[in-house]
């Protein structure tokens, strides 16, 4: 069992940062392949970054340069740093574990960018 708990989310200006907090509790084996997914009101969920092993990172390019992810593993927390938000942006945003286990979610953390 794998327990994905989001925080962070709220409202901003454009231009404005937010950093999103994901705490994992469960498997420790699920901790090491982590995504961050956002939807949008009447879209598909879709990627915006990946951290595998504490390290190796990705991301999508519509948030290249302005988004971070990083992970602290003895806090069990993933993170994603967001700078110069865009309208674009307004989504809610989920945590993703994925293991042998299998792919886990969060409930999601609301980013609303006006």
């Amino acid at each position: 069992h794998v327990q994905l708990v989001e925080s962070g989310g709220g409202s901003v200006q454009a231009g404005g940062s937010l950093r999103l907090s994901c705490v994992v509790s469960g498997y420790t084996s699920c901790r090491y392949d982590m995504s961050w997914y956002r939807q949008a009101p009447g879209k598909e969920r879709e990627f915006v970054s990946r951290i595998v092993s504490g390290s190796r990172t990705s991301y999508a390019d519509s948030v290249k340069g302005r988004f971070t992810i990083s992970q602290d593993m003895a806090k069990s927390t993933v993170y994603l740093q967001m700078n110069m938000l865009k309208p674009d942006d307004t989504a809610m945003y989920y945590c993703k574990s994925t293991c042998r286990a299998g792919d886990f979610f969060g409930q999601g953390t609301q980013v609303t960018v006006s």
